[in-house]
Parts: structure tokens; C-alpha cells; sequence
């Protein structure tokens, strides 16, 4: 039905919004973490909502970057060199993704309810409203 260059365009597309949704959440994390730091006159605050909505961000990007290779896998040509290509990829983002979120909650993931990139960076954002 559609050829493989149609595939290929969708696959890089989210690619670039991979890439855009961190660079733009970085400069978003900077804004809201400034926020935080001229209402609360505390660097620990600004500096601890800058890491939280940063790394929301950063997951956020990676969750979109495992699509972009599940898609271009998805379909090529299959053969087993791509399939653990596709898994060497999905494991290693998965393993930053599982860290960040460590990082970010301070606590395993199974201590505490799943917590994805843009309720991190809601919570930061609500913080500065405080």
C-alpha cells in the first residue's frame, strides 16, 4: 500500500519530535526551574524542579525515540541483525528510562506508582505556582 520511503519519513519524523520534545523541554525546565527560584528565592527548590521537569523531558524524548525505531524496524526488510538491533536499542533506552526515573523519584519505580515524563513536568510547572 504505501512504499518504503513513506515509512521512512514517518520514522524520522518522530525522530525529529524526539529530539524537538527535549530541546524544546529544556529550554520549558529552565523556564519553569528560574520560576521556581525567583518565587522561592531558593536554589535548592529551582535546582530540584530543573532536574525533575528536565528528566520528565528526557523521558519523554526517549519514549518517542523507541518509536521512531520500532517503526523503521517494524518496516524494513526483516532479518535478525535488525530485530537485535531494534532490541540492543529498546534495552539500552529502556535501562536510562528506568535510571531517570530512579533519579527523578528517588525511589524504584515499584516502591511508588508509575510516574511518566509529563506528569513529572506537571508537578514541577504546579510547583512554581505555589
Amino acid at each position: 500500500m504505501f512504499g518504503q520511503g513513506f515509512f521512512d519519513t514517518i520514522a524520522v519524523a518522530f525522530e525529529v519530535v524526539g529530539v524537538s520534545a527535549m530541546a524544546v523541554g529544556f529550554l520549558v525546565a529552565v523556564a519553569i526551574a528560574i520560576r521556581a527560584w525567583v518565587i522561592s528565592r531558593s536554589g535548592r527548590t529551582a535546582f530540584k524542579t530543573l532536574r525533575e521537569s528536565f528528566g520528565g523531558v528526557i523521558l519523554l524524548g526517549l519514549e518517542v525515540l523507541v518509536a521512531a525505531d520500532l517503526v523503521r524496524t517494524v518496516t524494513s526488510t526483516p532479518s535478525l541483525t535488525d530485530a537485535l538491533a531494534l532490541a540492543l536499542i529498546v534495552l539500552i533506552r529502556t535501562v536510562l528510562s528506568f535510571s531517570l526515573q530512579i533519579e527523578i523519584d528517588g525511589v524504584a519505580p515499584w516502591r511508588r506508582a508509575l510516574v511518566t515524563g509529563p506528569e513529572v513536568i506537571a508537578r514541577s510547572a504546579a510547583r512554581t505556582q505555589r
